[in-house]
């Protein structure tokens, strides 16, 4: 399929999926929280107090563990196959809907042969993220993509999946901020420096969606790699990084991609004991939480505390030579 059927299939392929009980779609609410100049999203989902949580746990604690138990492996659930993507260099997709849904049409695309959660995005993958981001537009939906790699990330499995979701509001709400920034340079990183936490930004050229695609793939692997030096360099900044891999989210919207370093997954709010799990979506600026206090102690503990807590300091300073300034 071509990434404009996948984009036409989600939608009737979700509410199938949905009516005969492949799927499972959890209700929610969104409280507006304002911290560090963003309008943070912040879900409340109490149903997912009742969601089966072992098959995640388990993966998680196999990723930790470093063996295998990969929920992405053939055969296919048809209710959940949406379709089959390949690369012009050959390397093979398989698209498939989110068994356990927030958001509807909520999609993920896999890699058929396996590789790590742990191991960097290669220009095929970002080039297919791209490419269903555009038809997406084109077809009047808005989506962004998010990865979650390594043990810190947030990552639930060990193969590599990058996933899609809608937003209603155009942007996610770091993307606003993103956006807002006035450079000086416009083909450099940039860090986001309201926020106390590191988080490196690459601002896309205008005309991208007209380039070819040999182009478009040395654009967002450029991007990709210089975003990912500073995120590597940023951990070796940090003396009490662990050991091992350097784990961090990817955010890519059709204007910028975002690398945030974390040394975290889960932060523990101190008065309640309440934990707060947190992947790529929470530097998005949209977090979740099962109860309504939850939501309290988060808000009272603010979102800006959880996210330094889980990810690294905004050593931007340090590293201006590396990357561009945001215009005063």
């Amino acid at each position: 399929m071509s990434p404009a059927e996948i984009i036409s299939s989600i939608s009737n392929k979700f509410i199938e999926a949905r009516e005969c009980g492949e799927l499972l779609f959890f209700p929610s609410t969104i409280c507006k929280h304002e911290d560090l100049g963003v309008q943070f999203e912040v879900r409340l989902c109490p149903a997912l107090q009742k969601k089966p949580v072992a098959e995640v746990d388990l993966a998680k604690e196999k990723i930790k563990e470093g063996t295998q138990f990969d929920a992405f492996t053939p055969p296919y659930n048809p209710s959940l196959h949406v379709g089959d993507l390949e690369d012009d260099g050959g390397t093979n997709y398989v698209v498939l809907l989110n068994k356990f849904a927030l958001l509807p049409d909520h999609f993920l695309l896999v890699t058929k042969e396996f590789q790590s959660q742990t191991s960097p995005l290669m220009p095929p993958d970002l080039v297919q993220t791209y490419f269903l981001l555009a038809e997406a537009r084109k077809l009047g939906k808005q989506y962004f993509a998010f990865y979650n790699c390594g043990e810190h990330s947030g990552a639930s499995q060990p193969r590599k999946h990058i996933q899609f979701i809608p937003v209603h509001d155009k942007n996610p709400p770091i993307e606003v901020l993103a956006k807002a920034a006035n450079l000086e340079v416009q083909d450099k990183p940039f860090s986001l420096t309201a926020l106390p936490y590191a988080h490196y930004v690459f601002r896309f050229p205008n005309q991208l969606p007209s380039y070819t695609q040999d182009k478009i793939e040395q654009v967002l692997s450029s991007a990709f790699l210089s975003l990912l030096d500073l995120v590597v360099s940023t951990v070796r900044l940090d003396p009490e990084y662990p050991p091992g891999r350097p784990s961090y989210n990817v955010l890519i919207t059709l204007e910028h991609m975002h690398l945030i370093p974390r040394k975290q997954d889960v932060y523990t709010i101190p008065e309640t004991g309440y934990k707060v799990s947190v992947n790529a979506l929470g530097f998005a600026g949209m977090l979740l939480v099962k109860s309504n206090e939850e939501l309290k102690a988060l808000e009272k503990e603010s979102v800006g505390t959880v996210l330094l807590s889980l990810g690294l300091k905004n050593v931007h300073n340090t590293q201006i030579g590396d990357i561009t300034a945001e215009v005063e």
